[in-house]
């Protein structure tokens, strides 16, 4: 809105012009006696007081236009004020924008180095990624400070003879490069790991396709030997996390991820070929074996059962529950069941991990292979002998429970404890020799049946390649053992027992079953 200028005059001007012009009062003189009527002259006195009213009348006039005049004045100074304090804002306004933009602008150019250097880690190429690299230093060096003391540079040279610097926590590994070095004593090897050297390189030769990694941009990968020592010396001594991680230089998480990666790699490449139920030949050699050693024919294993404590599940609490450990330790116990069958040497041809602990022996058997494997007809002229806690039935041998035995019954039950002993020393070896096993482990329960398949596939290989085990590390195992109610499943094989007890009394050392299987 735009106001225009305006002539305003004095108060002398104003008085000046009524009192020096009488021509102006004849006019108004005459507009009064027209409206009237009258063409006679007015009085002196009248005519004063008519110009006394007429100046009043006059002077509210100008009175308004004076204050109009002032309001119209006081606006433009207004605008003024506000055009200058625009004028002093504008500048300022202007320059805080520019330093926004420039931010956001910067902020934007990090956030889209940062996805470069993302995408860069993924390829598998080795030229993008040395692309990528001056990008992601400049940015970590921009955002990130370090204080001294936890952490120290690790650089490495690149073909093009630049150096890339990360920041990782110093962390010493003396003791595993002390144990690594091929001056380190084979026994004191062996007391760490459970194993000898060369059994130690045959394990990591093994796994190195599968748990191999390579180097990336960022760091170097852990060599195979130590992702491999990690586990086995985790599992061999049962140590926390954070033991291991000071004896291996390596992060708490990461030592975690090596272990359960580890028992994953030996699950799936090792157990297929070192634990596996014998072909013929080999069963018939077992059978010899055994006959031998114990006079009863056609022996093709010995079975056992064992509990492995666990820390109370969050879910399913009930089904965990051990009552016999229980009740001997005088404390509440939960654990999950690991079943084998051993052959002569005590090594595992069938095993059955992860199931509750409140189940039997006779309820886990039938969740087994091998009992899948029996009941299908697959095994033929083969006895499995197991404890009390089994059923006498098809391939399977228990001995006699009941009080009051003959001569012939009581012989057969010791003959048959020879064989059942086999098992329960190579469970005892089993938990002997890898420690983690002997008591509750901080496992997830999901992942702790490839952690325990782990642990007896390393114990075929030690039991196969001749590894002795320290006395120190014997363990006694308790038998818990529950007769179930129909322990009788097989009439045939009742018999059979029957015949086998009969001809071990009268015929020596050895027992025919021949015709009851």
């Amino acid at each position: 809105m735009e106001i225009g200028s305006s002539t305003l005059l004095s108060p002398e001007e104003i008085s000046f012009n009524f009192s020096s012009n009488n021509s102006d009062f004849s006019w108004f003189l005459d507009m009064e006696t027209g409206f009237n009527g009258n063409n006679k002259k007015r009085g002196r006195k009248d005519l004063e007081e008519s110009l006394v009213n007429e100046e009043s009348g006059f002077g509210d006039i100008l009175s308004s236009i004076l204050m109009l005049g002032e309001e119209a004045k006081q606006e433009q100074d207004w605008f003024a004020d506000s055009d200058q304090r625009s004028a002093f804002f504008q500048p300022n306004y202007s320059e805080k924008v520019q330093e926004m933009n420039g931010f956001f602008g910067q902020f934007e150019q990090f956030g889209n180095q940062c996805s470069e250097v993302n995408q860069l880690g993924d390829s598998r190429s080795k030229r993008p990624r040395k692309s990528g690299l001056a990008a992601a230093a400049a940015a970590t060096g921009k955002a990130v400070s370090v204080g001294s003391g936890n952490v120290s540079p690790s650089q490495s040279g690149t073909g093009s003879g630049q150096q890339r610097r990360l920041w990782v926590k110093d962390r010493s590994k003396d003791w595993w490069d002390n144990c690594n070095h091929p001056d380190f004593p084979d026994e004191e090897f062996k007391r760490a790991f459970r194993m000898s050297k060369a059994t130690f390189k045959m394990v990591c030769e093994e796994l190195e396709p599968a748990v191999m990694k390579k180097n990336t941009m960022l760091r170097d990968a852990i060599p195979v030997r130590q992702r491999v020592a990690v586990c086995i010396w985790r599992l061999a001594t049962g140590e926390p996390l954070r033991m291991v991680s000071k004896r291996f230089g390596l992060g708490i998480s990461t030592c975690h991820k090596l272990v359960l990666e580890v028992c994953a790699a030996i699950k799936t490449v090792l157990m297929p070929k070192f634990v596996q139920w014998p072909d013929e030949n080999r069963t018939k050699r077992i059978k010899q074996e055994f006959e031998s050693a114990a006079g009863i024919p056609n022996v093709g294993g010995s079975m056992y059962t064992t509990h492995i404590p666990i820390i109370a599940p969050k879910v399913n609490v009930a089904a965990y529950f051990n009552k016999k450990h229980t009740e001997r330790n005088q404390k509440t116990s939960y654990s999950i069941t690991l079943q084998g069958v051993v052959d002569q040497t005590g090594a595992f041809t069938d095993v059955c991990i992860g199931w509750p602990g409140s189940m039997s022996d006779d309820q886990i058997l039938e969740k087994s292979a091998f009992y899948q494997r029996a009941t299908r007809g697959h095994l033929k002229d083969v006895w499995v002998v197991g404890n009390k806690g089994y059923p006498l039935m098809d391939c399977v041998l228990v001995p006699y429970g009941h009080q009051n035995l003959t001569w012939a019954k009581h012989g057969f039950n010791e003959k048959i404890g020879e064989i059942e002993k086999v098992a329960k020393d190579a469970f005892a070896r089993l938990k002997g020799r890898w420690s983690c096993l002997q008591k509750r482990t901080e496992v997830k329960l999901q992942d702790l049946p490839i952690v325990l398949g782990a642990c007896c596939v390393l114990h075929n290989i030690c039991e196969m390649r001749n590894e002795t085990m320290d006395p120190e590390l014997k363990f006694e195992l308790f038998d818990d053992e529950v007769v179930p109610e129909n322990n009788i499943r097989s009439m045939a094989a009742a018999q059979a027992r029957d015949h086998m007890a009969h001809n071990l009394l009268h015929h020596g050392s050895r027992a025919t079953a021949a015709g009851f299987l």
